[in-house]
């Protein structure tokens, strides 16, 4: 099964060649201590704003640090919000919608009515809230993500069982006396792998857009600690953008190409994983 699934996702371009990018980002994030060419925090204000050239292969920030450096260490931010983050809602998600799915009845109408109520909560601004009311850093936005990004994994899995737990193996393990915890763990969740392998796939992305758009608000991950969204955010003063274009540029197109390859990656998947599609 594993093979057909890997022939079918290889058979999309585009979410190969995302995969491909993911893995240059990973790879590139966990050894940015030895890629980085300076100190990411190091400052030359006498070269400030400097383009890009052979010192500064892609120019340096306001304060003379190289982009490339803050580039490469912010990577490393942006994953670790992002999986962690997509860990945490993905592991609430899956609990709260297994046990919906599966029990159903007045169980699974008071769990989907609580979704239903965190759903209605606009959540950029619940977001802005808590982590105003918190110190901004990495573990207040992986909890404030994971606290809010469950509810459409719950609904998704839950639907995974509403299906599954009629089949034919899951009577037959009621039937001989299995409890209820294994059929649910061993049995069915096996089964409903694939929708929430997708849903996490496309959660990372979605993460990683949510904690560049907190931190170039300022609300996100604080300085000197570089981050994507707060690169842009130092550069976000109309003489930087006309007059040193490079440095706005280059964060920028790192979010726009990481959320577009988790997307690229979330579709093949999904399609992979798609007994209907040949």
């Amino acid at each position: 099964m594993s093979a057909i699934i890997f022939q079918k996702f290889i058979k999309n371009k585009l979410a190969v060649v995302g995969a491909i990018y993911l893995l240059l980002i990973i790879f590139a994030a966990i050894f940015a201590d030895v890629l980085a060419p300076h100190d990411p925090n190091y400052q030359q204000l006498l070269k400030k704003l400097a383009p890009p050239g052979k010192e500064y292969l892609l120019g340096a920030d306001n304060l003379g640090r190289d982009t490339l450096s803050r580039l490469l260490y912010g990577a490393r931010v942006s994953l670790i919000v992002g999986f962690v983050s997509v860990a945490g809602s993905i592991f609430i998600g899956t609990a709260v919608g297994a046990i919906a799915g599966y029990y159903g009845g007045k169980i699974d109408a008071f769990l989907m009515r609580f979704v239903d109520v965190m759903i209605s909560f606009p959540s950029i601004f619940l977001l802005i809230i808590l982590v105003t009311m918190f110190e901004p850093s990495i573990s207040t936005l992986i909890f404030v993500f994971a606290i809010f990004g469950w509810t459409g994994t719950s609904r998704l899995v839950r639907g995974e069982f509403l299906t599954l737990r009629s089949r034919e193996y899951v009577l037959a393990a009621k039937t001989i006396g299995i409890p209820s915890y294994k059929i649910i763990f061993a049995h069915i969740l096996p089964n409903a792998m694939g929708p929430i392998i997708v849903s996490a796939t496309l959660g990372v992305g979605g993460v990683i857009l949510a904690e560049s758009a907190l931190s170039y608000l300022g609300l996100g991950i604080q300085p000197p600690t570089p981050s994507w969204g707060n690169m842009l955010q130092s550069a976000q003063t109309l003489p930087i953008m006309l007059d040193s274009w490079w440095y706005p540029l280059f964060p920028g197109i790192a979010i726009l190409l990481t959320v577009l390859a988790f997307n690229f990656v979330g579709d093949g998947l999904r399609d992979a994983f798609d007994p209907k599609i040949k």
